[in-house]
């Protein structure tokens, strides 16, 4: 039985996970589960990398004190578009900023004063979020940060781990795509894109494809853990890139939603679609594994619901998750509606207010109870759901049978069932592990054992138990689609 190690880094929790596979289906065990968020530092928000080394260190070691020689390779997957910048000695050059730091607030505003929003799309295909690489990166060059000039190599997070692991200093191709700057035509760097925003060419470096070996831990790491050289493969280190490779679908029209703290919506496609209709809808082509892309929409997610129970907490009102889904459903149905990417929903803070000024900014009741307000959290990203399906059904020009729901967010059985009646399609839910599951299946196919992506889904199906929510009252759901239109400026 193959043992791969999964070492799976979230933007709220890290874990490592070991897989055992008998060569039909995977088992998954929990080695090793660590907290992870951002750190404020001198008004600007960072991860604590080194601290996440360290974790990712004490899963290897567990793992291995566990298993020994039986653990046949590891594979590291983290969230996208964040980065760390080494110097010419191999040296990291500061803390890795945090994706919701402010440094990026009217970036993209600026940046297409020198390049049109049309030709960034164009030679990127990825859609437009304020918290891209690229706009992190002209941000240093706006403010005049000598980090730049200094700085001789840029690895992703995935890669930056990847580098400390192996010391091999190189981008995996799922994770590059999210910078927007990856030019999916030219298969490489967007190049003269970067040129004209005089941001350094050079520090870029070879990109690979998912499934690539990368080489074994540095004899130096594993002497630290005590441990024999293992393999470390790249799988799709772009943690929504691995989740939907673990897609359990056996019908072609199917549609995903990656659901978790963001929400990755979309479907799996040979080649970019790189069109003024993608444009308009703001849709983003993230790498896949296997020579695809992930046509999609990145969605805020359960952060409103994340954020609204950081801050009950903040109050000393403690909820578990559970607690908060029970007083959603207790609450009165079709409340106030709120577009949950609208831009002050962003950032940390105080999450209930910021829902009740949206409606009332926008004419609305205002929620008060606190089940009133996840109720109108869940509803509006329900409905977001809907206008998705809607606008990928048109640029597909063909109709998505079922919607496949993978991640964490899928024990939310409440939010499951509003997203089948929002979009009156079946909802499939599971696998809750979709991610370390996705990451498994790479390094399985790396070292030879599953021969192909669809064999690899097949290992899933055979591993895990789905639930099927049926759509039902079509009714009330249009009523509120109509006000969410309406809200949204389309009605």
């Amino acid at each position: 039985m193959a043992k791969f190690l999964a070492l799976d880094l979230g933007a709220e929790s890290g874990r490592a996970v070991v897989g055992h596979f008998d060569g039909h289906a995977l088992q998954l065990e929990e080695i090793h589960r660590f907290p992870n968020g951002p750190v404020l530092v001198n008004g600007h928000l960072h991860w604590d990398a080194l601290r996440l080394l360290s974790e990712v260190k004490t899963g290897i070691a567990l793992a291995v004190q566990k298993y020994g020689k039986a653990i046949a390779s590891l594979g590291l997957d983290t969230w996208g578009v964040d980065f760390g910048l080494l110097d010419e000695q191999g040296t990291l050059l500061g803390n890795p900023y945090h994706y919701r730091d402010s440094r990026t607030e009217g970036m993209m505003d600026a940046l297409f004063a020198r390049v049109p929003r049309e030709t960034v799309f164009n030679q990127t295909g990825i859609q437009f979020m304020q918290l891209n690489t690229l706009y992190q990166l002209f941000s240093m060059r706006v403010g005049g940060s000598p980090v730049l000039d200094v700085a001789r190599t840029f690895l992703t997070m995935p890669d930056l781990f990847n580098y400390w692991l192996t010391g091999r200093k190189v981008c995996e191709f799922s994770i590059a795509t999210t910078t927007q700057f990856y030019d999916p035509c030219a298969k490489t760097w967007a190049f003269d894109l970067l040129a004209k925003l005089d941001l350094p060419i050079s520090i870029l470096g070879e990109i690979v494809p998912p499934g690539t070996r990368l080489g074994d831990l540095l004899p130096d790491v594993a002497s630290e853990l005590l441990v024999d050289p293992i393999p470390v493969i790249a799988p799709a280190c772009h943690d929504t890139g691995s989740a939907v490779a673990a897609v359990p679908a056996q019908v072609q029209d199917y549609a995903y939603i990656s659901s978790g703290t963001w929400s990755l919506m979309g479907v799996e496609v040979r080649d970019p679609v790189i069109t003024p209709q993608s444009l308009d809808y703001n849709f983003t082509n993230e790498g896949g594994v296997c020579d695809t892309f992930r046509l999609l929409k990145n969605i805020m997610g359960l952060w409103l619901v994340q954020e609204c129970r950081r801050e009950w907490a903040r109050a000393g009102e403690a909820y578990d998750y559970g607690e908060l889904t029970q007083m959603a459903a207790a609450a009165p149905a079709f409340g106030p509606i709120v577009d949950v990417d609208d831009h002050s929903f962003l950032s940390p803070g105080d999450m209930p207010d910021k829902i009740r000024r949206y409606c009332q900014e926008t004419g609305q009741t205002v929620p008060e109870s606190k089940g009133e307000i996840l109720r109108c959290a869940l509803e509006s990203l329900a409905l977001r759901y809907r206008w998705v399906l809607e606008k990928l059904e048109d640029v597909m020009g063909r109709a998505i049978e079922v919607v496949h729901v993978i991640g964490g967010g899928m024990q939310n059985e409440l939010l499951c069932q509003f997203a089948a009646d929002a979009m009156q399609r079946p909802v499939i839910a599971g696998p809750i592990e979709a991610t370390a599951l996705g990451n498994m299946l790479m390094q399985a196919l790396a070292l030879g054992h599953i021969g192909s992506l669809s064999q690899g889904r097949e290992v899933v199906r055979n591993s895990f138990q789905v639930r099927t929510y049926e759509p039902d009252s079509p009714g009330p759901w249009e009523d509120a689609y109509g006000r969410y239109l309406a809200i949204m400026g389309e009605g």
